[in-house]
């Protein structure tokens, strides 16, 4: 793991505690500094204030959280689903507001009158009241309109950031952008005067929305680059999901296991690595929910927890069709050495199934993880969140040395390349394709090792059959080509002879 408290000689970092934020900021906020978060209308603004205020809660530091749109009542109610108890944490000294939101009986404002000085000597006294370490202001917007010009707001501006110092508390600060595009901010002067400018996004992309964060500078140290994609669970709050932690230092096992079809670990050479990732790849129907179970039988017959996830069917139809073919996930389950986990996956977004995942393996702890299917996943995300999606689970997995194997449902029936092998094919360890093969007006089923890292393996498309018995992996099909083309045809017996002959050593 990257270690997260690198920092440059002279700039303390305080941790946030936000999850994966730190990690990303290479040990957090500048100590004593302010930072700027900026965003589109419901980006999170306002949530990373809070939450960067009660992780300080946690810690025993204190907190003081200024707010110039929502009146205090109404941010403690919007947070109780977080688990904060802002108003306890009032009753207790440890946390304070300095109320400067509208009033009702206030009459408009009036142009160029206000002064930010009245302001900080309230936030002076807060801060002292409560021992804050912590302050966040939300949202600078607000003021904006109380000054004549950017000039007057870039001044003022000055004059807070440099009050803030002067208390010596590490600082939120607010500020709504007009879009998530170009400047930082929307007067185009916050990002000149604060330290630090931390960007969060909330796109919509082919009518999927994707957040993320970015670390836009860190004035006098280091960060990461680039944007990362966050969640807000309850309970939690902001969740931030660096790739950047995902090293290739992962452990390599030589220690074979079955996968659950002995006829199919033939075909790989022994069967597979036990911290291998295997992507089975086929049209609808051509039997990779019946890998899925092999596998997780092959594992459970062993004496090993599995973990199923699926996102095209129903528990009970999965338990049916596992039955169907032999295997018996009611009795793995009750045994303690399997569990099921179904769920839609247009029921949350793509990182908040990560999460899920990885609270799942973490709780359970199981041997080997096969999820059904990968392609349910990918249509619910954009290719990019798809992707490091992928990335960032084959790494969890193999990282605690977990065999993983996925499944890939291909656009036509007689084959074609998916997009999602396109996404994984280099990061899996072994592919495996399954066809459907047209001969004389019947359908059959072929199945090939397309990849198999670090073994032999057999290099022929064989015929399989499906009964109650599960799989059953027959002769190769000697006489036809183009099936993995998804154009199978019947080759003549004297062209097979001669491609042999082209090849015979």
């Amino acid at each position: 793991m990257t270690n997260s408290n690198i920092s440059v000689p002279g700039i303390e970092k305080l941790p946030t505690q936000i999850p994966g934020f730190d990690l990303i900021a290479q040990g957090g906020l500048s100590r004593g500094r302010a930072t700027l978060v900026t965003g589109t209308a419901g980006s999170g603004k306002t949530m990373f204030a809070t939450q960067f205020l009660a992780q300080g809660i946690a810690s025993g530091e204190g907190a003081v959280f200024v707010t110039f749109e929502e009146s205090p009542r109404d941010i403690c109610q919007n947070v109780v689903s977080m688990g904060w108890n802002v108003e306890a944490w009032e009753r207790a000294d440890r946390w304070a507001f300095v109320d400067a939101s509208p009033q009702p009986y206030e009459e408009s404002m009036v142009i160029g009158s206000f002064d930010l000085g009245a302001l900080m000597a309230r936030i002076e006294h807060a801060v002292r009241r409560v021992g804050a370490t912590r302050l966040s202001i939300d949202s600078l917007n607000a003021v904006f309109t109380r000054f004549p010009d950017r000039a007057s707001v870039r001044h003022e501006l000055l004059r807070l950031v440099s009050g803030i110092r002067e208390l010596g508390v590490t600082a939120i600060l607010t500020a709504e952008r007009s879009s998530d595009t170009g400047s930082a901010d929307q007067y185009a002067v916050e990002e000149f005067v604060a330290d630090n400018v931390i960007i969060l996004r909330n796109t919509l992309e082919d009518e999927k929305r994707r957040r993320t964060i970015e670390i836009l500078k860190f004035r006098g140290t280091g960060h990461q680059k680039g944007e990362f994609p966050f969640t807000v669970l309850p309970n939690e709050g902001i969740v931030v999901i660096p790739l950047s932690a995902i090293e290739l230092t992962q452990k390599s096992s030589n220690v074979r296991i079955t996968s659950g079809n002995g006829d199919l670990d033939g075909l790989c050479g022994g069967g597979f690595f036990r911290d291998s990732v295997i992507l089975v790849s086929g049209a609808t129907g051509t039997g990779k929910t019946l890998m899925c179970a092999e596998f997780i039988g092959g594992g459970t017959a062993v004496g090993e927890r599995c973990l199923l996830l699926g996102y095209e069917e129903s528990r009970e139809q999965l338990f049916r069709n596992a039955i169907g073919w032999g295997r018996d996930f009611a009795q793995m389950e009750h045994d303690g050495l399997l569990r099921v986990s179904c769920v839609y996956p247009e029921a949350m977004q793509l990182e908040d199934h990560l999460l899920q995942i990885k609270h799942d393996i973490e709780q359970f702890k199981p041997a080997r993880v096969a999820v059904d299917s990968l392609s349910a996943l990918e249509r619910v995300s954009t290719p990019r969140s798809f992707r490091e999606f992928v990335i960032d689970l084959t790494s969890f997995i193999k990282e605690r040395e977990i065999a993983g194997l996925f499944t890939a449902t291909t656009p036509s029936l007689l084959g074609g390349q998916s997009v999602t092998e396109s996404h994984i094919s280099t990061i899996t360890d072994s592919i495996i394709l399954l066809r459907y093969v047209e001969l004389y007006g019947e359908m059959r089923r072929g199945i090939t090792v397309l990849k198999m890292r670090g073994s032999s393996h057999d290099k022929q498309i064989r015929e399989f059959l499906i009964d109650n018995g599960g799989m059953h992996i027959g002769n190769p099909f000697r006489n036809v080509t183009g099936i993995l083309a998804g154009n199978p045809r019947q080759a003549p017996p004297g062209e097979l002879d001669r491609v042999e002959q082209l090849f015979d050593t």
